[in-house]
């Protein structure tokens, strides 16, 4: 069975890395929830039925059953697939909070505050040059994070959505949406 991932160092430093965040997320993403097909094939338990060399000789017309016991789904998903939804859930949250803290750190505020200031004094006729007016902020590094942390949240909803919908075909409907069998997982963890 798949090992779910590891928690990184947070850090403020390891936010504002965005190549470094986006590899964590891209890597815990694709260990779990990308190849959740052959995580769930790993749970069946293999040749279960022994082989029969007459099966060959009729046409086979449904298909063969690949449902998993729900003991090893109810494993998989406590032991593996929430604790890697936590562990991506608290970057996700505590580099939210990192992009709507002030930066007193930020390198390129003195840079902008300058760009700014000459933007402001530069006299522009749009007669002349119609495009002349037109000046763009540069983001700062908190704002460029926080627009990253959306994108990242956007993304981890329509993945958990459609593992959640691989594991209700493979381990039998629940009745619920993954987000609120994550949340009671949390809440039994919390308690335990």
């Amino acid at each position: 069975m798949s090992q779910p991932s590891q928690s990184p160092g947070l850090t403020p430093q390891f936010c504002f890395n965005q190549t470094v965040l986006r590899d964590f997320l891209r890597l815990s993403r694709s260990t779990i929830d990308d190849s959740i097909t052959q995580n769930l094939n790993a749970l069946l338990t293999p040749a279960s039925v022994p082989w029969n060399p007459s099966s060959t000789s009729t046409r086979q017309l449904s298909p063969p059953n690949r449902s998993i016991p729900p003991e090893s789904c109810d494993r998989f998903k406590h032991e593996v697939l929430f604790p890697s939804w936590a562990f991506r859930s608290n970057v996700l949250d505590y580099c939210a909070g990192v992009a709507t803290s002030p930066d007193p750190d930020d390198p390129d505020q003195i840079l902008r505050q300058v760009e700014d200031d000459k933007a402001r004094e530069r006299v522009v006729d749009e007669r002349l040059d119609p495009y002349s007016g037109r000046y763009f902020p540069r983001e700062g590094r908190t704002e460029s994070l926080a627009t990253l942390m959306r994108n990242e949240r956007a993304v981890e909803k329509i993945i958990r959505q459609r593992t959640w919908s691989v594991i209700g075909e493979r381990c039998g409907e629940t009745g619920q949406t993954a987000e609120e069998a994550f949340d009671r997982w949390r809440a039994e963890q919390r308690k335990g």
